[in-house]
């Protein structure tokens, strides 16, 4: 069996008496794209907070290819191959979708914030952001600022910034929360293709159940901080305590 590129040990952070996630152990593998569901308010986007460090950890350890990164800030992660899907807050919205692609591309590039350059390394800096934007079917969009952007194509800009620092670990929360039937299928189309990657690993929180069956190579359910299932799809959504708890059928109804 592959190694583990990412693992979280008991992970578990609380909030005055209040346990948010408990003590959840997870490996994750290359190659594989796991999707992490869960009733509201079941710890889905604060297990994906720890993993990528927005949030510390009251106790447990977040391990990276056998690298600790539980002190780590989210920059330190990031340089270690974490991506998680930009905000649109941490786009710059008075910059055009390229300029901002373009930045991803230089900061991983490790050119940092240089401003003499030579143009040729200019060029070459560009003619990569290029080939995200067409990647993201965002070409025609090049030239207009971040800011006027719909909301779907916000979303693939998303994408597209986290791509351009080419992580190994891909972090997805909802992707396609408040999109439009028409732009949903974008989005989820480059994150199967991502997938397609055997090198990367995929996490995925989400709660719309035709994604889930479309992409998930296996599914972890969480309920109230708790690690509640892990295993195949089909396992995992025929399982009796995940309808309970996750479909809201009872037991009788089954």
């Amino acid at each position: 069996m592959t190694q583990p590129s990412l693992v979280t040990q008991d992970l578990t952070i609380r909030f005055g008496g209040h346990v948010a996630v408990n003590a959840v152990s997870c490996e994750f593998r290359p190659g594989e794209l796991t999707v992490i569901v869960g009733p509201n308010g079941a710890g889905k986007t604060t297990y994906f907070n720890l993993i990528s460090g927005q949030l510390t950890a009251t106790s447990g350890k977040v391990l990276k290819d056998g690298t600790d990164l539980t002190a780590m800030a989210p920059s330190a992660r990031a340089h270690h191959g974490i991506g998680r899907a930009f905000q649109l807050t941490n786009l710059f919205p008075g910059l055009t979708v390229l300029e901002n692609i373009r930045l991803a591309v230089q900061a991983r590039s490790g050119a940092g914030w240089k401003l003499l350059r030579r143009v040729e390394a200019l060029t070459e800096l560009t003619e990569k952001a290029e080939r995200y934007l067409e990647a993201t079917k965002l070409t025609d969009k090049a030239h207009q600022p971040a800011s006027a952007l719909p909301h779907g194509d916000q979303r693939k800009l998303e994408v597209a910034l986290l791509m351009a620092m080419e992580p190994d670990i891909y972090m997805f929360d909802e992707p396609t929360a408040g999109m439009s039937l028409d732009h949903a299928p974008d989005v989820l189309d480059l994150i199967a293709e991502i997938k397609k990657d055997r090198t990367k690993t995929v996490l995925l929180v989400e709660h719309k159940m035709d994604v889930v069956r479309a992409l998930a190579d296996r599914i972890i359910v969480l309920h109230n901080g708790e690690l509640l299932a892990d295993g195949p799809p089909e396992e995992v959504m025929s399982s009796q305590i995940v309808r309970d708890v996750y479909l809201g059928k009872s037991t009788e109804a089954a």
